[in-house]
């Protein structure tokens, strides 16, 4: 993430100015630069691509009390009651409601903040750099804040979620490797934990998973599948011996050696962060939600593993056609912007400093935990 100022003739008078010894004048400058960049913060904000961004916004009015009508966001015949994970406070653990359907969920929303500050002596020879560089420190601290509560909140979700009674994170088919059975299998598990209300198949039917989320090394193991077996049973349903392996059709593994990056794989997309992974902060955060629960492999007996960050890896995959990860997020009412950025006034012309503060009033809510499933990528048990 990078915010650069142009080095055109008004943005060098502007920034000149900020560094003026009349305290009016400078005052003046410093709050247009402010209004001129809140905007162009929210949008970066918005368009990075974290786990934060998984979360659909959902913008109200600075003054109001936002909240959900629950019976709009789910089927007329789905059942009385329905499991909320929301959070009070940014970074806080995440509670579990159970609420009927047909109530109003009123969402607990928290403030994200920086505040910055540079040598008043930087504006005055017009360092168009460090200018830049502090804003970019602005939305950096804010967007590490949505990323720790957005995974808290999704990882809690999703660690003890049972749907039809099936687990909703599995373990993997071969210990320690991601293949493409394990993909397989959380393509199957999608459609099996969103079914109707009598339990068969529901109207609106989608592939159940568009995104994994996963660390450099899952991506690792996608991308060997472009030069090693991807097999991991025998036409007898037995585990393949030492020469019966059998390779990727070659149009796929033509593919996956032009585009070795894997935006998108077997038709999901493919966010590769690098907080997942052994002893990585979202594992970390994972094995906390997990606690001491055993998960096993997609037939319910096998392949049992107990997390621990520092020897497994965890996949998340999210369904993003249901409106079930929601972020409200407080809109200023003068200039319509997500985030409000301000020139922070607690400086005299002694101290020689200008300074920023920059906030935004957000809270996210998972509705619906089936848009969620998980493996586990370890050695079992």
């Amino acid at each position: 993430m990078k915010i650069t100022l142009k080095r055109t003739p008004e943005q060098v008078e502007l920034v000149k100015a900020m560094a003026s010894r009349n305290k009016a004048v400078a005052y003046e400058a410093q709050v247009a630069l402010a209004e001129f960049i809140g905007p162009v913060l929210a949008e970066v904000l918005n368009q990075a691509p974290t786990v934060s961004n998984l979360f659909q916004s959902l913008q109200f009015n600075a003054d109001d009390n936002p909240s959900i009508p629950l019976d709009l966001y789910y089927n007329i015949s789905d059942e009385d009651y329905v499991q909320v994970y929301s959070q009070s406070h940014a970074g806080g653990l995440p509670t579990n409601q159970v609420l009927p359907t047909a109530s109003e969920l009123k969402l607990a929303t928290y403030s994200l903040d920086s505040a910055v500050s540079f040598d008043r002596r930087y504006a005055a020879k017009s360092r168009m750099d460090v200018v830049s560089k502090t804003f970019t420190r602005v939305a950096q601290e804010i967007l590490i804040k949505q990323e720790t509560t957005s995974a808290t909140l999704l990882m809690t979700a999703v660690a003890n979620a049972t749907t039809n009674s099936k687990a909703h994170v599995q373990s993997n088919q071969i210990a320690g490797k991601f293949t493409l059975a394990d993909m397989n299998d959380l393509l199957t598990l999608a459609k099996r934990i969103n079914t109707s209300f009598i339990g068969g198949t529901p109207t609106t039917r989608t592939r159940g998973l568009t995104d994994l989320i996963c660390s450099p090394e899952i991506v690792q193991d996608i991308r060997s599948m472009a030069y090693n077996a991807i097999n991991t049973k025998d036409a007898d349903n037995s585990a393949p011996g030492g020469t019966d392996g059998l390779a990727a059709p070659d149009e796929l593994r033509m593919e996956m050696f032009r585009s070795a990056g894997l935006p998108e794989f077997y038709g999901l997309g493919i966010m590769e962060i690098n907080e997942l992974g052994t002893s990585q902060k979202f594992n970390d955060l994972f094995d906390t939600a997990a606690g001491s629960t055993t998960y096993y492999n997609a037939d319910g007996s096998t392949g049992e593993i107990t997390f621990t960050s520092s020897t497994d890896d965890f996949v998340l995959g999210v369904d993003r056609t249901k409106d079930s990860l929601i972020r409200a997020v407080a809109v200023d009412a003068e200039n319509g912007s997500e985030f409000n950025l301000i020139a922070d006034d607690q400086y005299s012309i002694r101290q020689n400093k200008i300074g920023y503060f920059g906030s935004m009033d957000e809270g996210r809510v998972v509705l619906d935990n089936r848009v969620l499933v998980g493996k586990i990528v370890g050695a079992f048990d």
